[in-house]
């Protein structure tokens, strides 16, 4: 007898996203954009020790437009993997795990990350004379 393909444990295909499901996968993605802007910073801090034609390169690559969107990508994973990583923080105290306080929690991060982010972008481009 053949046996039936069947998921090892329920997965993405049998539930539906929740806010804690996207709240999760939000947070382990943002911990890889962060490793991958930590590459970003490297190149840039690296650049300047290669003189003044390669530091102008990365200058050039950062200043573009898709250099800001990568840079504000990275200041909103940073922002929302702390604020996020506080709330872990909280539930291995054992508090904060009742259905309404996540449900809070999980709309603090959002709420924290995209002011923090937003503000963040207004300051920055103000300092830039923008």
């Amino acid at each position: 007898m053949a046996r039936r393909a069947r998921p090892l444990s329920p997965h993405l295909q049998v539930y539906r996203p929740q806010l804690t499901s996207v709240l999760s996968i939000t947070h382990r993605a943002t911990g890889v954009a962060l490793a991958g802007g930590a590459l970003v910073l490297t190149y840039w801090l690296t650049s300047a020790t290669y003189g003044a034609d390669a530091f102008a390169t990365a200058q050039g690559v950062i200043g573009s437009w898709f250099g800001h969107l990568v840079l504000w990508g990275v200041v909103f994973s940073l922002f929302y993997h702390l604020a996020n990583g506080v709330r872990h923080l909280m539930w291995d105290t054992g508090k904060g795990f009742d259905l309404p306080s996540v449900r809070r929690t999980g709309m603090m991060v959002i709420l924290f990350t995209l002011a923090l982010t937003a503000i963040t972008l207004a300051l920055g481009y103000r300092q830039l004379g923008g």
